[in-house]
């Protein structure tokens, strides 16, 4: 894998931190969807740039349809846009093929969903467990470590719990053990608070700020609490960057 060029990383640091280069960097991205409706399509990004930092935590916001979610998945690989850069630890994804960037995402990207996305016949460990199946782990250390991130997320005591047993808060902490179960370099989560009560949002939100100490997490939220956890908050309206790039 090619390493990340320091030399032209000049995103802003954060105040306070050691400057770090971009973990993850978004250069004149644009997208655009066919609607499949007589030769229309929707044009989703309009010339995107943008990065984030290990340690840093960048919100996204904006109304609906303002490109948000389209970020998240280019970040992921899953979604190629139709042009411009994307770059994860110095490889391009955009210049990658499928396979390429399926490996690039099990091995530097945790996801985080609004609606959970549990497996419900597992058990809250099985599912925390699954990442490491896709990376080759064997039984016992995937035991190991599954355990040991729920208990970082306060759940020792549910391990053996299907997500049916389980509060919405507590599966979003599943989701969140889940999505670090690899130690990736950049955590992704589309609005995680978007199904929660405020004191249980307030939860996930203090747990998503401890793990962003060593990695880069890019949040996309309409709710202002969830984005008042993030180092800096990028707007967005109809695709574009209006503040915060």
């Amino acid at each position: 894998m090619t390493p990340p060029d320091r030399s032209q990383d000049t995103s802003p640091a954060v105040p306070g931190r050691t400057h770090s280069p971009a973990v993850v960097r978004l250069e004149d991205v644009a997208h655009e969807y066919a609607t499949g409706d007589r030769g229309q399509s929707v044009i989703a990004l309009r010339g995107v740039s943008l990065s984030a930092r290990e340690g840093e935590i960048v919100g996204l916001e904006g109304p609906s349809g303002s490109g948000k979610s389209t970020i998240l998945h280019a970040i992921t690989g899953l979604l190629v846009p139709t042009d411009g850069n994307v770059t994860l630890r110095g490889t391009e994804l955009t210049a990658a093929t499928e396979r390429e960037r399926t490996r690039l995402r099990r091995r530097h990207v945790g996801i985080v969903f609004q609606r959970f996305h549990l497996l419900p016949s597992l058990s809250a460990r099985a599912n925390v467990a699954l990442p490491l199946v896709q990376a080759g782990l064997g039984k016992s250390r995937r035991r190991e470590r599954s355990v040991r991130l729920l208990e970082a997320v306060g759940l020792g005591d549910r391990i053996t719990h299907l997500p049916g047993e389980l509060s919405g808060g507590e599966r979003q902490r599943v989701a969140i053990a889940r999505a670090l179960a690899t130690d990736p370099d950049v955590l992704v989560a589309d609005e995680p608070t978007g199904e929660l009560d405020t004191a249980t949002g307030r939860t996930v939100l203090e747990l998503l700020t401890d793990v962003g100490r060593d990695r880069a997490v890019v949040v996309a939220s309409h709710d202002d609490a969830t984005l008042s956890v993030a180092d800096r908050v990028i707007s967005l309206r109809d695709g574009r960057v209006i503040e915060g790039g």
